[in-house]
Order: structure tokens, then sequence, then C-alpha cells
């Protein structure tokens, strides 16, 4: 069933070029699954590149949403260098989630800067987004230069890049500093999250979706990564980062309630979630790290198709404002359902993913530091609240010029289907795999 909505949503489509695009990651999505099974332990080895458990997830999160992003091309103007962009991103991303070596990692890290900011300068909507794109390329490239220097360091003492040979006789905090701080701006952690809004309200529908699914999961990536090799130093020093990541999603939860714009609130919603992922990966325990990326997969369908439903209402009402979208339930009675579970995933309501990851997430913590366990109550409640107060505040009330909004098309329902599936589908997953 999960195939067939796959290859229908081409169907709705009325340009030629769009659906061989789209049939193109159909093809790679189909042929990655069925390659590899959990006989061999998902496992594959050759020429620098390779995947475990944890590439194998990423990397199919990047092809369904990379397709799903084809979906937004109605009003996309410039076609041809939009979808090489695209594929540009997916290259890189695949590159990523598939490196062994160290240096491979950071030269597709970097590069994938350059298709995310032609995206944002190319096809946003403000002139704010110039400086919305400085911010994220200086953000990441500063951050990650550290990084490069320390994969210097380790080939001189090493002789390699790759993750199994390597191997630091000194331990300081420096060092700790230098593997994680990239990745955690990545993410984004609390304190260095500034570049995320900006750069999630002026891109455009597409660029939303893959920073919001597939950007910040790098950061998580790097840090599985980088916990195995430096695991001395992540249990010396991992309070000072996870303190300061309680207190940022605590925080972010309650500046969530402020916001006025549906996409601005989102983007907070994505800080928050990424900082429990954090607090996950700290704690360095099984459960931890498994809550995490669960909660990466989960967040990457959430958050893409919250990003799609709220660029569905800017295309009829041509506002991201809570004042300007009342009374959708009226008007659009056919979306507030779509809307209503991705709400109800986003504050981790069962059935989803969501759920098992954040309740992994509770213990592992709860482990670490048995206090943590009142700041995870209020962190869960924020969430809840604003994801209440964003879906009963658009669906109610009354549009003071009484503007009634076109109906939904079935390619865009069919699109927000494919962003749920996934939700329920890990969840028998799991059940099977236990």
């Amino acid at each position: 069933m999960f195939m067939y909505l796959l290859f229908m949503i081409p169907l709705f489509m009325m340009k030629k070029f769009v659906y061989y695009i789209q049939f193109m990651y159909l093809i790679m999505y189909f042929f990655f699954m069925t390659n590899y099974n959990i006989n061999s332990f998902y496992s594959g080895v050759s020429y620098s590149l390779g995947f475990d458990i944890f590439s194998y997830g990423l990397i199919l999160l990047s092809l369904i949403i990379c397709c799903l992003m084809s979906m937004t091309v109605f009003y996309t103007s410039y076609l041809s260098i939009y979808f090489l962009v695209n594929i540009f991103l997916l290259v890189f991303l695949l590159l990523i989630f598939s490196s062994l070596n160290f240096l491979y990692m950071y030269i597709s890290f970097e590069f994938i800067l350059f298709p995310l900011m032609i995206l944002i300068l190319g096809w946003g909507y403000q002139p704010e987004r110039l400086i919305s794109g400085l911010y994220l390329f200086f953000y990441t490239l500063v951050a990650s230069l550290p990084f490069l220097c320390l994969i210097i360091y380790c080939y001189i003492i090493n002789g390699s890049f790759f993750f199994d040979y390597l191997f630091m006789d000194k331990m300081n905090f420096f060092i700790h500093l230098f593997s994680v701080f990239a990745f955690f701006i990545k993410m984004p952690m609390f304190f260095f999250h500034f570049w995320l809004p900006k750069a999630h309200v002026q891109a455009p529908v597409s660029g939303s979706m893959i920073l919001a699914g597939l950007m910040l999961k790098i950061g998580g990536y790097g840090l599985i990564r980088v916990m195995f090799i430096y695991e001395y130093l992540y249990v010396n020093y991992s309070y000072i980062w996870y303190s300061l990541s309680l207190l940022g999603s605590l925080y972010i939860g309650l500046l969530c309630l402020f916001q006025g714009d549906m996409k601005c609130m989102v983007a907070y919603s994505s800080v928050a979630h990424m900082g429990l992922c954090i607090l996950g990966f700290l704690t360095m325990s099984s459960w931890g790290t498994i809550g995490s990326y669960l909660l990466m997969l989960g967040h990457g369908f959430c958050s893409s198709g919250m990003f799609y439903m709220v660029n569905v209402f800017y295309l009829r009402s041509h506002s991201r404002s809570f004042y300007m979208n009342k009374g959708i339930l009226l008007y659009m009675p056919s979306c507030s359902f779509f809307w209503f579970l991705l709400c109800c995933f986003n504050m981790s309501c069962p059935p989803s993913i969501n759920f098992i990851s954040e309740f992994f997430i509770l213990v592992s913590m709860n482990s670490y530091w048995s206090i943590s366990l009142m700041y995870f109550l209020f962190i869960s409640f924020f969430c809840a609240c604003f994801s209440y107060y964003l879906y009963s505040y658009m669906h109610n009330g009354l549009y003071h010029n009484l503007y009634s909004f076109s109906s939904m098309m079935v390619s865009e329902m069919l699109c927000l289907f494919m962003h749920l599936i996934p939700l329920f589908g890990l969840i028998f997953f799991m059940m099977i795999m236990i």
C-alpha cells in the first residue's frame, strides 16, 4: 500500500518532467529497500562507503522526503534548476549517511550548504532571505572548521580517516568540543539555534521540508558516529550540554506559545524536539540512543508534513499568520483531520513513533539524572500546549473577511497521507522486530 501510494502521487501532476524525476526517486527507494534485509544486519561495505541500521533508516527517510518534495512544484518557476538542486541535495545526503570516512563525511557536510543556499535565495519569499541564508551559511561553516582541524589531527596520529581506526591519546575538553560542536549547531542546540527559525521562515516549502526532515538529522547522525569513538570524553563532559539542552527545550516550548506565525511556531517546535534528541544521545545508554534515533525519524515525517500543511494554507490566504487563517474548519473541513493528526503526533500521542521514542528518552534521562524527570514533564506539557493552541486557534473562530478558501486538491491530500503512513508503520515494524 505504501509503495502504491508513493507511485500514485506523480499521476496527479500535470508536468511530465516532474513525473520522471519522482519516478527516479521511487525506483531508488525501491531498490535500496529491497536490496538489504535484516539477515545481513543492514550492513554493506564497499570503497569507503557503507551503512548500518542508523544509516539505513536515514537514507530511506532522505529518499521519501525528496520524493514528496516534488509535490510542491505547482507554483514554482525554473523547474529544471529546481530539480537539479534537489538532486544535488539528495546525492550529498546519501554520501553523508553512507560514508565510513570522516573526510568524505565532512566534505559532503559542507557541500550540502550550496544547494540549500540556492534553494533559499532563489525560491524564498521575502527579501530577508538574504540574511537568513548568511545566518545558515556562517553558523555551519564556522562551527565545522574546528571539526576539520580535529580530523587532520586524528590523521596525523592514526594515519587514517576511517571511523574504526581513530584513537585519541590526549583526552581534554577541547577535543570533545571540536568533535561535537558542529553537530550541536546543525541539530540545533539551544543558544545556537538562531539560524533555524530564520532559514525556515524565509525558505520555500521544499526547503523547509528538507531542512526539518533531513538537515537537522545530520547533526544527530554525526553525534552517533562521534559518540562511539570518544566515549570517555562523553561520560566526562556530557553534563554541560545536558543541562543546557534541558533548560533550552523547556524555554523553547514556552516560547512557542508566543508565536503569531504558523511556520515560525513549527520551526521552534523542531528546536524543542531536537533538544530531546540531544538529551537522549548524551545519556550514553542504549535506550537513549535508540529513542533519539526513532524521534529523528518520527520528527522528519511529522515536521515535514506540518510545513507542507502550512504551505497549503499560505497558497490560499497568502498569509502565515494565525489571525488571517482562522475558521479553517468551516472552509476546508477535508484538511482538518490531517492537521489534527499531525498536531497530535507533534505532541507525541500514541500510537505514533514519537510516543515510543520519547518514552525511551524518558527512561534514559531518569537513569542519567532522576530530577530531570520533572523537567521532562514540563517540556511535554508545553509541547502539548502549543500543538493544541496551533490546531484550535486556526480551525475555530471566524475569518473576518468571510473569504471562502478553495478546497484541497487530491494530490495534496495524498502527499499528507504519505507523511502519516510511516508514523504508524514504524510502530508495527518495531512490534514485528520485538
